[in-house]
């Protein structure tokens, strides 16, 4: 099963105030163990909202909107991308992230093709299969 755990924003990295060498540290060390054992894909850090932006989508057309954004719930710093068997499994290893106090995440399954149905054509998962290669390539 794979799993986005994201990385909630705060007040320090929407300020875009940089982690310590110590937690750089411990978060190598932590991002270490996590590809040993074969769970991480990937994993990021994200630059503050101030550097990006979000665009809305109405009928016939959209609206961009530049940040800063307000600090809310909604916010994201950070991502991984990991495999693991289980909810409970992604729960244990995200429990060892070496995170500060007050600092939060959030853990959600991604979609496997499996879980589209009969929605998701022969057609469509080749289509899907031929991209994912493709990207894998780049």
């Amino acid at each position: 099963m794979r799993f986005m755990v994201i990385v909630k924003a705060s007040k320090d990295s929407e300020a875009g105030v940089m982690p310590s060498t110590e937690l750089l540290t411990a978060m190598g060390k932590f991002n270490e163990e996590l590809v040993k054992a074969s769970v991480m894909e990937a994993g990021e850090g994200l630059h503050p909202t101030s550097k990006g932006a979000r665009i809305k989508y109405g009928t016939g057309q959209s609206s961009v909107s530049r940040g800063p954004f307000a600090l809310s719930s909604d916010l994201v710093a950070g991502f991984w991308l990991i495999n693991t068997q289980s909810l409970d499994e992604a729960i244990d290893w995200m429990k060892r992230a070496p995170f500060l106090e007050g600092d939060e995440i959030e853990i959600r399954q991604v979609f496997a093709a499996d879980d589209f149905g009969e929605a998701l054509t022969p057609e469509l998962r080749e289509q899907e299969e031929r991209l994912r290669a493709q990207a894998a390539k780049k």
